[in-house]
């Protein structure tokens, strides 16, 4: 018999009844849904599956790692996995997975929704309807405007940016992006053209973030980059709240630095008492960490995280590694990936 520790609020049936879907041996499974350290302890230590918190309120840590005796997979059901000390995995040998891009698409269409919104002041035109106003001139003022001839700035061109690219096709919209490896691909097919960092946030109508969080990326958009922006601009996160500034983006947004932004991440979560939330009459909109969160990708998601699972138990090879190497691991066994790509 197997044993499967899920840190994930899923039913214990549900989850035994989707493990049996992908590994026909007995598995008894248990599912911790609270921070209790010797609880949470005691239930990984002969655990061969560990599945983590896609609300990442309980962390994989060191210390719990250091007590698996004998996992076989840490497997994150989201893409994201800061939650995890992925460094520690790499030097205990023990694989971590998240499920890859398969939650790109939602995340792509989202994130045009945030600029046709944006551009169109969509928020404000309907709560003004909703007032019972009706502001033509007074919309025309504040600025409408077309995405058509645009230039949409994308910061990593991974799952997430290329499906962003695209979608922009046949919008007559101009693409270029930033990312540490060149996307030849992407120029080739889409006609997207790179650019390095500073000229990608000088040259944007439209910037959107699609990075994981790391030690180079936390921070990326400060004071200085919403300075260097158009001040006609809008700026989208929909893919680590802290890579963003946000008391630098609340002084951006007061002092029209840029014309506007939307958020689906926060640096805190939910973001109770941020600054950001008092921006009343501004051209913002926030969403609650959903952009990739749609009913079809969650169905996605589970069954990338399932098939991981069956793949570990069965001894086939994982896909999705995100702990770039691991020391014991056969190349027979394992795909690796030098890095996450978002």
């Amino acid at each position: 018999m197997v044993k499967v520790v899920c840190f994930s609020p899923i039913a214990e049936p549900l989850l035994k009844a989707l493990i049996s879907s992908v590994y026909s041996g007995e598995v008894e499974v248990e599912v911790v849904n609270e921070y209790d350290k010797e609880r949470i302890l005691e239930a990984v230590r002969d655990a061969d599956i560990v599945i983590g918190d896609y609300t990442f309120k309980i962390p994989i840590t060191e210390e719990m790692m250091r007590t698996m005796e004998k996992v076989r997979l840490i497997q994150q059901p989201s893409t994201g996995y800061n939650h995890i000390d992925v460094e520690v995995a790499k030097k205990l040998g023990i694989p971590v997975a998240n499920v890859g891009g398969v939650n790109a698409l939602s995340v792509a269409e989202h994130t045009i929704m945030f600029a046709l919104a944006l551009l169109k002041r969509m928020i404000y035109a309907h709560n003004s309807v909703m007032a019972g106003k009706w502001e033509q001139d007074e919309m025309a003022n504040l600025g409408v405007y077309e995405l058509y001839g645009k230039t949409w700035g994308i910061l990593g061109m991974g799952a997430q940016g290329r499906e962003v690219t695209k979608r922009l096709q046949g919008w007559d919209v101009k693409v270029i992006y930033y990312d540490i490896r060149r996307a030849e691909d992407v120029e080739e097919r889409y006609g997207a053209e790179y650019r390095d960092f500073e000229t990608l946030l000088r040259e944007a109508d439209i910037l959107s973030i699609h990075l994981p969080l790391t030690d180079e990326t936390r921070g990326m958009i400060g004071e200085k980059e919403l300075k260097a922006m158009k001040n006609s601009a809008v700026l989208i996160n929909v893919a680590r709240g802290e890579i963003v500034d946000e008391e630098a983006l609340v002084r951006a947004i007061k002092e029209r630095w840029i014309a506007g932004a939307a958020l689906d991440v926060f640096a805190r979560e939910p973001p109770e008492g941020s600054e950001l939330l008092k921006l009343k009459d501004a051209n913002v909109i926030f969403t609650p960490h959903i952009a990739g969160a749609t009913n079809e990708a969650r169905l996605r998601i589970i069954r990338e995280a399932m098939e991981n699972i069956g793949r570990a138990l069965r001894g086939d090879e994982i896909k999705y590694i995100v702990s770039r190497w691991y020391y014991g691991c056969s190349p027979l066994h394992c795909r690796m990936y030098e890095e996450f790509r978002s």
